[in-house]
């Protein structure tokens, strides 16, 4: 898109039980969850998805106690996280893998794939924090095993020590290798199935 910016409008309807969007410069209608231009003179662009958090307002505090909110005349603040029927979708390349929620607060570390991608998801079901990053780091790239222990989080293949709601190594061989995160979408099911009908689902291992 040429690095423009746009400025978006609620479009106040309904396309496949979400809410879609337009933009002021075209008045191109966007799909949220997409990202994508659904009519309009720009159909068919899709915009960069970046990694973002739903988490409650608490635990987003506790981690950046300096954030700053925008109070809205009449508006509040939601208290608002992932709850367990939501999954966890995520769309790479041109897959895409959906991980229930209560399933993963239970297993806690996924160790999977998304299509060709080794990712790794995390959850804190104490404060509803996930991460999805891909499971490569080092020099040579090279595929990671996570496992939690006591709340400690380790990669099989180095021993080494991860903060995994920043993805970095903090201690071992590969400390200060970092992560790389990787977007998702908190849906629930029905509308994943809507936007991504060959998602594949995980089920555990």
């Amino acid at each position: 898109m040429n690095g423009e910016t746009f400025v978006f409008g609620n479009q106040g309807g309904l396309f496949m039980n979400a809410m879609t969007w337009w933009d002021h410069q075209t008045n191109s209608v966007w799909s949220q969850p997409w990202g994508r231009a659904i009519a309009g003179s720009l159909k068919g662009t899709e915009l960069e998805l970046i990694p973002s958090q739903l988490v409650p307002w608490r635990t987003w505090r506790q981690a950046h106690p300096d954030t700053l909110a925008l109070k809205v005349e009449g508006g509040r603040l939601r208290r608002e996280g992932f709850f367990d029927g939501y999954v966890i979708g995520v769309s790479l390349g041109d897959s895409a893998t959906a991980f229930p929620y209560d399933l993963a607060a239970q297993t806690r570390v996924i160790n999977d794939t998304v299509g060709p991608y080794p990712v790794v998801v995390v959850v804190n079901p104490d404060t509803r924090a996930v991460f999805v990053a891909l499971r490569q780091a080092g020099d040579d790239a090279r595929v990671l095993t996570f496992v939690e222990r006591d709340g400690v989080v380790q990669d099989q293949e180095t021993g080494s020590t991860w903060q995994m709601d920043r993805g970095v190594a903090v201690d071992g061989p590969l400390t200060r290798q970092i992560l790389r995160t990787v977007p998702y979408i908190p849906a629930f099911p029905e509308a994943w199935r809507d936007f991504c009908p060959n998602s594949r689902w995980y089920e555990g291992e």
